[in-house]
Parts: structure tokens; C-alpha cells; sequence
């Protein structure tokens, strides 16, 4: 399971909070679920159930679940640890669903109602994937991790079948993927992130965080679990992965930098090394320990040339306008924090929202006697290439002894002008809650379900939530595939809503962030009517967006602007086609608008049918 890790720099600033003693904590304490009834937070008190637990939602409609596949789970144990589900991946038409076992593919080219296409078993381990083009990537780390996907298992110290690394599979044919490499590495890749660069337009390199042990030198060449004085030590580093597009066969590590160098003293282990007290503020054991000697999860955003990495004592700012040589800008620590483990920037890359993934993600850390700034994430502001600690937000609903929770996976939803954020929280559900004021994030939305057993804990929850292409998919570990839409609530509105699902990307991997390129919202129609003798093509533009927009209107007998059509007015016109007879046709209607400074053309047809007047 996903375990957060956090570093601490030669630099890094530690900000300091007061520590309530464990004992005085109060429900009162969590922040007020802004979404939920004053007094009762619907989410508290749901009964349990493997897959008919209750359930309760705010500012969401849920359209679809979809139960783990036959091969992806064991009924008599749906907390199996070698049948979970884990992150999710987006190409095209397709949701890539990873799990312990291998990988599912489902179609989502209706958006709200997938359709399981297929099915790949190869076990190795949490199996956190990406896509680009027609290439996916797998993460391995599991000793039972084979080469050839075999479910076996590889027995021994050493094991010439093992694999532990990254996985490259062609997936043009989309029914049969086909494994075209394995990159091997000395810790495994527990996640790995995609970087690019419009300088190497035929390269796509992946940064391996690898958090396992060390494996043997006798299994692998140059692996060596030695201490920091070793300048060839497999710790305290990250491996880079070239991937040539058009031979990935030829993948290969090239380089291993050491971003938690002290760069005063030259010391590899320069960020931090041990807890920043004996105990967790909680007052127990740290779990995991917050010490930096690998990444958990980095988050590159290409088109700003910087990536945030959350490296289990801390969390840094990393330069990665050269891909092979990423560089340290910045690291900051919190004596809060467990255990950072992953990172999302805000869409302008004027901020970064951290997570804490307190007691690996397998404890219930949502309890009403844990702090809002225990397991949660911390958003940061970037000032002049520093990170700025600004606020803590947690899921605000109490979750019972028996339901895992803490901060997990997420991904930005294009709002318009805010910074809006849909994050999994395991079995706290998933909580969607606006950031713009860095200062004062609140929840706008919620899902949540009970607890998988009402007796014991059974792992479970959403691993992660993303939004992609107007609908946000999440990937429950013990229960399967969901999809939701927002809907209008006091803190949303429809335009907003409308507004975000124009925005369309090609594909979506939370750890290789897109720039969210505003839409603009429009619901068009045409219809062939007669007057008279006369055929006319009538044509409506309505302005579903959240600014003003002039609206064109064009068909094959003329063509009409509407300037400044407010949000949800329409722009009309009827054509003359100066004939009785209509062939059935096609009109576009084209609006213009100014979103968040940028210019935004957006275009759609409106089919017609044919008719006879006279």
C-alpha cells in the first residue's frame, strides 16, 4: 500500500504548530463540514458493508460503479493485499485501473457509464500506472514480481526471473496489450512519475521512486544497500528512465540523481534522517518514519519546468527543465508530518498541495481524537522559487476505528478562476474542496460509504479520485470503479460545472501534470422548419459558460455574430434558404470569450434534417 515519505534540505524551514495533548481533543476540534447540516455530518454514523455499505453524497451524483473483476479479488477476503485496487491512469477513451494483480482497461467514452474492456493479470505489486500514447507504464515492486508476468511468484534472495522496476507495454491493440520492456531497478518502483520536454519531443523519461529494500548485487548489477559515505550507495536517490518513442524496447536508466544532497556540505543524506521527535505529536510511534532516503511520489509539471516531490521527511521543489539532471530548489518539513507522500500543483504552478500519508494508509487516522493537521495536506504557496506554508485541510467528517483514512491521491477539476482540488481519502471516501484562498480551504463536496466491516478493520477506500474529461473516476481498493458528476450546489454553480467539462485533454496522469487550457461551454441546436413554402434553418447558440461571448452563427445561407451573449442567454437566427426543398445538413456555431486572460475559441455542429415545404 502507498506509504508517504518527506525530506528535509540543508535549507528547509520548519514551521512550528502547538500540540494539543491526545487526551483533550474534541469532535469540535475537526473543521465543520461546510456541505453537511450544521449539526450531524451525514457521513457519520453509516453501517457497514463489503458492497452494500451505506452511503452518503453532497454536491455529487454518483452514475456508475463497477465491481473488481473476476481474477481481481477474493470473495471470502476483499481486503486481500495481493487483489487491490490502486491508481488509476487516462488515455483517450479509456480508464486504466491498477491493481496488486495486474491491470484493468475500461471504456469511458460515454463518460458516466464505463465498460470493462480488458483484463491483464501480472502480479508485482501495487501497480501504479501511466499512459502516453500507446504506451503504458506499470510500476513494480514486489519480490513476487516475475519478468514474464507469470503468477508464480520468484522464490529466493536472488532470482534470475524476478523483476522489480517499471513495466512498458504497447496497448495500440487495446484488447492485448503487450509487454515491449522492463527496466529493472535496485528498490523497485513503488509509483513513478512521466516527464517530458519540448526540447525532446522523441523522448518521454519516468522518474522511479523506489521505497523497498535494497535488492541484491547478485540479482542486479551496482545495487549496494550501503550508507550514505558510499557515493554508489542505491539510497538516497531516484533513477531516470529515457524512454525512446519509437523504439521503447531500448528504455534504459541513465541517470540517478541525489536530490537530497546538503549543498554546503556535499552530503548525499542532506535533508532529514530522523524523526523530528522520539514520538508523532498522536504520542505514538512514528508511522511510517518521516526519514528521507527515496521520493514516495513526484509530480512533474512540464510546461512550468518544475515538479514537487513528496519525499517521505519532506517535501521539495524540484528544477526540471533538463529531465536527466533534475535539480533541488527548495525543502521544507513539518514535525506534523508522517510521512509525505504525494503533491499537486494548482493550475497557474503557484502552489502546491502536499499530502501526509500518516500510518501508510492502512490506519484509521480520521478519528474524532486526531488533529485536522494530522494525516492531511498542507497547501503551500510558491514565492520566488520558495514554498510557503499557508494551511492544513483534512476530510472533515470523523471516520470510525474500523475505516483507514488519511490524505490520499487526487487531482485538480478546472474551475474557472478557483483552485478546486477532488481527493480520495481510503475509506473517509473522497472530498472535493476549494483552495483558492490558500489560507481557508473548505469541502464543496463529498461521497463517502461505511466501513467495509463493522467489526474489524478490512482495508478499503479510494485509493484515488481524478477528474478527467467532465466526470471525476475513482478507484476503490475493495469494491471497484466508480464515476460521478458535480452537480449545482451553493458552493458550485451549473455555468461553473459546465464550464470545467469543456475543458478536454487527450489523457491524464496525476504524477505528469497537464496545463488546464479553459473552455468555453456552449449547447447548440439547428432545426429545418417552414414558412410558408419556404424552408428555414433555425440555429441556437446558448451560452453554458461562466463570462460573456459573442456567438456565430453559420450555415450554408448565411452566417450571423451575436456579441457579448451573457451566460446562460442564447444567440438566435432563422436562415432563409430561399427554396422549399432542405436537404439534411450540418450548422456550427462558434463562440468567443475571454477566460481567466486567454482567449477561448470553442466550436460545435448541429445537424439538421431534411424537409419539404409546399
Amino acid at each position: 500500500m502507498r506509504s508517504s515519505r518527506s525530506a528535509r534540505g540543508g535549507r528547509a524551514r520548519l514551521h512550528k504548530l502547538g500540540i494539543i495533548a491526545v487526551g483533550a481533543l474534541l469532535l469540535g476540534l475537526l473543521p465543520a463540514a461546510t456541505s453537511a447540516a450544521a449539526d450531524v455530518d451525514p457521513r457519520v454514523g453509516l453501517s457497514a458493508g463489503w458492497l452494500d455499505a451505506q452511503q452518503a453524497i453532497s454536491g455529487m451524483e454518483q452514475t456508475a460503479h463497477r465491481d473488481r473483476p473476476e481474477g481481481f479479488y477474493v470473495p471470502s477476503s476483499p481486503g486481500n493485499g495481493s487483489y487491490l485496487n490502486s491508481d488509476l491512469a487516462f488515455g483517450g477513451n479509456y480508464a486504466f485501473s491498477g491493481n496488486y494483480n495486474g491491470f484493468n482497461i475500461y471504456d469511458i467514452s460515454t463518460g458516466g457509464n464505463p465498460v470493462l474492456k480488458t483484463s491483464v493479470v501480472c502480479p508485482g505489486g501495487q501497480g501504479d500506472l501511466s499512459v502516453y500514447g500507446n504506451l503504458l507504464f506499470m510500476s513494480v515492486e514486489e519480490t513476487r514480481g516475475r519478468i514474464d508476468c507469470g503468477t508464480q511468484g520468484a522464490s529466493g534472495t536472488v532470482n534470475p526471473d524476478r523483476f522489480r522496476g517499471v513495466r512498458v507495454f504497447d496497448i495500440s491493440d487495446i484488447s492485448h496489450p503487450v509487454q515491449v520492456a522492463a527496466v529493472q531497478t535496485c528498490r523497485g518502483s513503488h509509483t513513478h512519475s512521466l516527464v517530458t520536454s519540448k526540447n525532446e519531443p522523441e523522448n518521454v523519461y519516468v522518474y522511479v521512486s523506489g521505497t523497498a529494500s535494497v535488492r541484491s548485487g547478485q540479482e542486479l548489477a551496482g545495487c549496494a544497500n550501503t550508507a550514505a559515505t558510499d557515493p554508489a550507495t542505491s539510497l538516497w536517490r531516484i533513477d531516470v528512465i529515457r524512454v525512446p518513442l519509437a523504439a521503447p524496447q531500448n528504455a534504459a536508466v541513465v541517470s540517478n540523481p541525489r536530490l537530497f544532497t546538503d549543498p554546503e556540505t556535499g552530503a548525499i543524506n542532506g535533508l532529514q534522517n530522523s524523526p523530528p521527535t522520539p514520538q508523532h505529536p498522536a504520542g505514538i510511534n512514528w508511522s511510517p518514519s518521516p526519514v528521507t532516503n527515496q521520493c514516495h511520489d513526484i509530480t512533474a509539471y512540464p510546461e512550468i519546468g518544475l515538479a514537487a516531490g513528496a519525499c517521505a521527511g519532506n517535501g521539495i521543489l524540484i528544477d526540471i527543465s533538463d529531465p536527466t539532471n533534475p535539480k533541488r530548489l527548495d525543502a521544507v518539513s513539518d514535525p506534523n508530518y508522517a510521512y509525505w507522500h504525494s503533491a499537486t500543483f494548482n493550475n497557474d504552478g503557484t502552489k502546491v498541495v502536499f499530502t501526509d500519508e500518516w500510518g501508510g494508509g492502512s490506519a484509521a487516522r480520521c478519528r474524532t481524537t486526531d488533529l485536522p493537521s494530522w494525516g492531511a495536506n498542507s497547501i503551500y504557496d510558491i514565492v520566488n522559487g520558495k514554498l510557503v506554508f499557508r494551511s492544513y485541510y483534512k476530510m472533515p467528517a470523523p471516520q470510525t476505528t474500523m475505516e483507514n483514512c488519511v490524505a490520499h491521491n487526487g487531482s485538480l477539476v478546472p474551475i474557472p478562476g478557483r483552485d478546486v482540488m477532488v481527493q480520495a481519502w481510503y475509506q473517509g471516501g473522497l472530498s472535493v474542496f476549494d483552495f483558492t484562498d490558500s489560507s481557508n480551504p473548505r469541502e464543496i463536496a463529498f461521497f463517502d460509504r461505511g466501513p467495509v466491516s463493522g467489526t474489524s478493520l478490512v482495508t478499503g477506500g479510494y485509493w484515488s479520485v481524478y477528474w478527467y474529461n467532465g466526470y471525476i473516476y475513482g478507484n476503490e481498493i475493495a469494491r471497484g470503479f466508480d464515476a460521478f458528476k458535480l452537480t449545482p450546489s451553493q458552493f458550485l454553480s451549473q455555468a461553473e460545472i459546465n464550464a470545467a467539462a469543456a475543458v478536454k485533454l487527450d489523457g491524464f496522469n496525476a504524477q505528469h501534470q497537464p496545463k488546464l487550457t479553459p473552455g468555453l461551454s456552449l449547447a447548440v441546436t439547428a432545426q429545418a422548419r417552414c414558412v410558408g413554402t419556404s424552408a428555414y434553418v433555425a440555429v441556437t447558440g446558448v451560452n453554458d459558460g461562466t463570462v460573456p461571448a459573442n456567438v456565430t452563427l453559420s450555415t450554408a445561407y448565411g452566417a450571423k455574430t451575436v456579441a457579448d451573449v451573457a451566460t446562460g442567454k442564447q444567440a438566435y437566427q432563422s436562415f432563409n434558404t430561399r427554396t422549399g426543398q432542405l436537404a439534411a445538413g450540418t450548422a456550427t456555431v462558434t463562440g468567443t470569450a475571454t477566460i481567466g486572460g486567454k482567449q477561448v475559441t470553442s466550436s460545435l455542429d448541429a445537424p439538421y434534417t431534411a424537409i419539404s415545404c409546399g
